[in-house]
């Protein structure tokens, strides 16, 4: 093979494994940045475990959209939806209180939703913080991190029978 040549090949593979990466990227990156998790229990005791378990880590729930009833007052029939936001105060003010950071504002506060699916399996569903906080960098990212790791200890909580419920409804 002449230098051309060689030239050649290796500008068009390396074209090729750019081109064949940002494909792959795009086609697992709705996977990489929602998470689910399907929950032992049904749509109603996941939510009473889920709230129990949110007031015991230390975190506030500052509104709960019920899609289901919202929908329905629409005319729409769905199943089951109910979509938490998540609130630490600590976490916050912390990224609140700098002008820069409040950028992130719009991703604030954390959101969880419990869901049931045609199965009649309820699931917990959830942006993966984690993930979504590394661009940014600095004071966002190392916060967002540390909520993402409180936020996940909570839903682990439920997800491994490890919340007092009553009885399965």
């Amino acid at each position: 093979m002449n230098k051309k040549t060689i030239i050649i090949t290796a500008v068009s593979a390396f074209v090729v494994g750019v081109v064949l990466t940002g494909v792959i990227g795009f086609v697992s990156m709705p996977g990489l940045m929602m998470l689910e998790d399907k929950s032992p229990y049904d749509f109603d005791t996941t939510v009473e475990a889920f709230e129990h378990a949110v007031a015991e880590g230390g975190w506030s729930v500052l509104q709960v959209h019920d899609m289901q009833e919202t929908l329905a007052g629409h005319g729409h029939d769905i199943d089951a939806v109910k979509i938490y936001e998540l609130c630490s105060s600590k976490y916050s003010a912390e990224i609140l209180a700098l002008d820069d950071e409040r950028i992130v504002s719009p991703l604030m506060p954390c959101r969880v939703s419990i869901y049931e699916k045609s199965d009649g399996s309820a699931y917990i569903g959830r942006m993966n913080s984690d993930l979504m906080a590394r661009p940014f960098g600095g004071v966002i990212a190392e916060v967002m991190q540390v909520a993402a790791v409180e936020t996940e200890e909570v839903i682990s909580q439920v997800l491994n029978g490890d919340v007092q419920v009553t009885e399965a409804r």
